[in-house]
């Protein structure tokens, strides 16, 4: 039987990055989607390049992009067994008005966090349900908590929710679900006031990833919460 296979969105950098390397380490073959192909050839030779490592372009709110990719991963890998809806992206906001991104590329942030893990689980739920797999996405403290003007904040509550629903769904497949909630982490530009708080690194969130996957088939660990030591349990 071939290694099993690991897929992972948002695998250019950050999180992403980290739990490819996690689960290379673990022995998985992993395919690496991302929208900068430049990043995910070179992390793709890092950990041997194909098979063990495939990197395949992919823009997550694009639902024939996201079949496309699963096309092409059961195509060479030949099986799908873990998949991690990790892809997003965040920037500040103010219904106010008060500065942030402009509302007319607000779709993209909602397209990226919300759509994206959306269409990203219809797109795999069929190959992990045929191979008792587990799904993962990340959510994030965000989502359990109430900051002002955050628009970032709502989607990830928004992924709580998905996560809910679907877990809920696969009751009686096998699939497993496990919504991540990582803290503040040091995977780009912090938000503003916030470059002096304590952050965890990519390689923690990685580690949480791969503590759910490791788990015995019977055990669903359903949420995982990961804050740096120190930070605002308010944000």
């Amino acid at each position: 039987m071939p290694d099993p296979v690991f897929l992972i969105t948002g695998a250019s950098g950050g999180i992403g990055a980290a739990t490819a390397r996690a689960a290379a380490r673990a022995g998985y073959q992993v395919a690496l989607a991302g929208r900068r192909p430049g990043p995910l050839r070179d992390l793709a030779a890092e950990l041997g390049g194909p098979p063990r490592a495939l990197p395949v372009g992919c823009d997550v709110s694009d639902w024939e992009q996201l079949l496309a990719l699963v096309r092409e991963v059961l195509g060479t890998l030949g099986r799908l067994d873990v998949v991690f809806a990790n892809a997003g992206s965040s920037a500040p906001t103010s219904f106010l008005g008060r500065g942030g991104l402009p509302p007319a590329e607000w779709h993209g942030l909602v397209a990226a966090n919300v759509l994206g893990p959306a269409l990203t689980a219809r797109a795999v739920l069929p190959a992990l349900a045929r191979s008792g797999g587990h799904l993962l996405l990340t959510g994030s403290v965000a989502g359990r908590v109430t900051r002002p003007g955050s628009l970032y904040s709502a989607t990830k509550w928004a992924v709580s929710a998905l996560a809910a629903s679907i877990r809920a769904e696969c009751v009686g497949t096998g699939v497993r679900v496990t919504l991540i909630q990582p803290g503040l982490t040091d995977a780009g530009p912090a938000g503003p006031g916030r470059e002096d708080d304590p952050k965890l690194a990519p390689a923690d969130i990685a580690a949480a990833v791969m503590y759910a996957v490791v788990q015995p088939a019977g055990v669903d660990v359903s949420e995982i919460v990961i804050r740096p030591v120190g930070q605002d349990p308010f944000r």
